[in-house]
């Protein structure tokens, strides 16, 4: 196994349980996905341009949601954002599994890091409203303390302005593109220390 894979690994053995994790900031709460949410997210996720930046179908049915919700969404650290001012799950934030293949290894000179890649998206009505930013903070100081996660890592896809400005206001900063021929993908990468949220 490449060390890599295995510093991966390490990051997606989380000491507190899903199901008893939520994350509470200013204006969200991030809990795991319920298969009560299934309807929620079919609003937002049948939204083609929602999927499409994320390297994922429209959603074609409440049903296909819900299978969304029992299979990806049930992963650890996995959250549903849900505002206050809605009370139901308006997005996504959560770890990625671990990847294989040329894009990991162009990392491999971070290794010395417990690192995690952070993904997110919201529904298109609350676009420009600053939930996500706010949700990967959270998310980021929450890896790093409970789980010492230290570096973090986006990928997005060639065009996907909207995302890159969330890893920006994020703190991360450019890393590097990987191009498999079909598709290009830029990584954006944050390197979180023990002093980062002791001020």
């Amino acid at each position: 196994m490449h060390p890599l894979r295995q510093l991966m690994r390490r990051t997606y053995q989380p000491s507190l349980k899903q199901s008893d994790m939520t994350i509470k900031t200013e204006r969200l709460t991030l809990r795991p996905w319920h298969d009560s949410d299934a309807e929620a997210l079919f609003k937002y996720a049948q939204e083609p341009e929602i999927g499409q930046s994320a390297g994922w179908p429209a959603h074609k049915s409440q049903q296909e949601s819900l299978e969304v919700i029992r299979t990806v969404f049930s992963a650890p650290e996995t959250y549903a954002v849900v505002p206050d001012l809605t009370g139901e799950p308006v997005g996504c934030v959560g770890v990625v599994p671990p990847r294989t293949g040329t894009d990991q290894a162009t990392l491999r000179h971070e290794a010395a890091h417990i690192q995690a890649e952070i993904g997110y998206w919201i529904g298109k009505p609350y676009w420009g409203m600053g939930f996500i930013p706010e949700a990967v903070d959270a998310l980021i100081k929450h890896l790093h303390e409970n789980l010492h996660t230290e570096l973090f890592w986006i990928a997005l896809f060639e065009g996907n302005d909207k995302s890159r400005r969330v890893a920006e206001k994020c703190g991360f900063t450019y890393h590097h593109t990987h191009n498999d021929g079909v598709c290009a993908e830029h990584f954006y990468i944050k390197t979180v220390t023990r002093t980062t949220y002791s001020l």
